[in-house]
């Protein structure tokens, strides 16, 4: 009888969770939450403080659509821990939907990235869908980010980066998840990411070389925080 009513309930959840993939991909939702996502390119591509043609702050951006069937798996596993996801419910519950990235070279320009998306929040343009927050293993991470009165969050994964989570208006629950970090940052996460989503791998081999991995790429981005402010020093001293 528990297995019959086991199998009746993952039939139902099946059906419900066809229902939400089926709502997502329809025109009219692709497109605003397209729609938004633009908007926050757009807003990173054109922000002339930003894109100082001298000393730009941001060296690229990454954006993304959640595809169908990755929002199935992760509806699914949502699923198996008792989260019910509907048609109404789903802006609340996947606030990844759309994803952009914006990529530095050195932490020191993080500063300014991070001051023009609160200002944007400030002035009513955008609104926070949560805390930013940014994850960390690093303590001297760590008190940079404290020092910008960012909340913090220690990954014994080994994660590195900085997310916001922004919406056009309080009459709209579609988010638009924004992630900061540096080029090092992103190399280590690319390649946690194909190993390790959407399952964790058992490799203990691949989750030590990880580990060893991002303390190199902290290393890479200390020193490129130290070769700019060298050369910035270097231009001072030989200016007129």
């Amino acid at each position: 009888m528990a297995d019959e009513f086991s199998a009746i309930h993952k039939e139902v959840d099946s059906i419900l969770i066809d229902s939400v993939v089926e709502f997502y991909c329809d025109e009219m939702t692709q497109f605003l939450v397209q729609n938004f996502l633009e908007q926050v390119l757009i807003f990173f591509r054109l922000n002339p403080v930003l894109q100082k043609i001298q000393t730009p702050a941001i060296h690229s951006l990454k954006s993304r659509l959640k595809e169908p069937e990755h929002l199935r798996d992760k509806l699914t596993r949502k699923a198996n821990k008792g989260i019910v996801v509907t048609r109404d419910t789903l802006f609340q519950e996947v606030t990844d939907l759309a994803g952009v990235r914006v990529l530095h070279l050195h932490q020191e320009q993080f500063k300014a990235i991070h001051s023009e998306i609160m200002k944007k929040i400030g002035q009513g343009d955008w609104l926070l869908g949560e805390s930013p927050k940014a994850y960390t293993w690093d303590p001297e991470t760590q008190a940079f980010f404290d020092s910008l009165s960012i909340q913090t969050e220690v990954r014994e994964t080994y994660y590195t980066s900085v997310h916001y989570l922004v919406k056009p208006n309080n009459q709209s629950n579609i988010c638009c998840e924004i992630q900061v970090r540096t080029l090092f940052e992103e190399i280590w996460g690319e390649i946690d990411h194909i190993i390790n989503y959407p399952e964790r791998t058992n490799s203990v081999a691949c989750a030590e070389q990880l580990r060893v991995l991002s303390k190199l790429v902290s290393t890479g981005t200390r020193l490129s925080d130290s070769i700019f402010r060298s050369y910035k020093e270097h231009i001072e001293s030989s200016s007129p």
